[in-house]
């Protein structure tokens, strides 16, 4: 069986692998982007199963499919549940939310097997729209729990500054200058803040719009923010985010 993963974030995706082949499957082949996708397609006889991330770095991963006439299986993985009933119109044998449980994971495994003795299997389109969100009614993450020694503290989003990666670790730093290492990427932290509270200005921070204490001229058109506390590192806006940045501060 050839089963492939497209998923931009690396990390998510090894670990997808390993959840995969405790299952006693073997990926063959791990794709991180809309454009490496659709080359791989081009030059690459289509896998039996596909496990594929909606938003991906470079665009969602339904454009594969206006490039590509893809026959595989897919199991979609996201954490946006406002695309599942489209999901599912492409070919799809299930739909998994981040972070994936790996009960979910085998019952969506034991679907594809069950429908390649049974191809005429049809899909539960109601359970489906029982999944979707109205993506203007979305919840967005109002707090975070962060373990510190045995015990466990709770973050609302008003008390955060910035949240950051060094290190290959995730840290929230918070108004009172204090930093908590968290568990999830800023990619998957990215996805379940409100976009107009907070922005991602670079591969390293994401800020809300009420710690900007001050915004400078940076080198290469880019921007400077001070923040009220946060001095470990300057916070910088990308250039390719300069537009997008002015444009969320309204």
């Amino acid at each position: 069986m050839n089963i492939i993963i497209i998923e931009d974030e690396k990390p998510a995706a090894r670990l997808l692998q390993r959840k995969v082949e405790k299952l006693g499957l073997e990926v063959k082949t791990m794709l991180h982007s809309v454009e490496e996708a659709i080359n791989w397609f081009n030059n690459n006889s289509h896998p039996d199963l596909i496990f594929l991330d909606i938003q991906l770095s470079d665009g969602l991963s339904f454009e594969i499919f206006e490039a590509i006439d893809i026959k595989s299986a897919i199991i979609f993985t996201t954490a946006y549940d406002e695309y599942a009933l489209r999901a599912f119109k492409l070919n799809s044998i299930d739909y998994l939310l981040k972070p994936i449980d790996e009960d979910d994971l085998e019952i969506a495994v034991n679907k594809f097997k069950a429908r390649t003795t049974s191809p005429s299997m049809s899909l539960d389109f109601e359970a489906i729209k029982r999944m979707l969100v109205n993506p203007a009614e979305k919840e967005y993450k109002k707090r975070f729990s962060v373990k510190i020694g045995t015990q466990l503290k709770v973050i609302t989003i008003d008390e955060i500054e910035c949240i950051y990666s060094e290190n290959k670790g995730t840290y929230i730093h918070t108004l009172d200058n204090r930093n908590y290492l968290i568990d999830h990427s800023l990619e998957v932290i990215e996805k379940e803040l409100d976009p107009n509270q907070f922005f991602r200005i670079s591969r390293k921070f994401i800020i809300p719009m009420n710690s900007v204490k001050e915004i400078q001229m940076h080198s290469n058109s880019r921007l400077k923010i001070i923040l009220p506390s946060y001095k470990e590192d300057e916070v910088i806006v990308a250039r390719e985010k300069v537009s997008d940045f002015k444009d969320w501060l309204g």
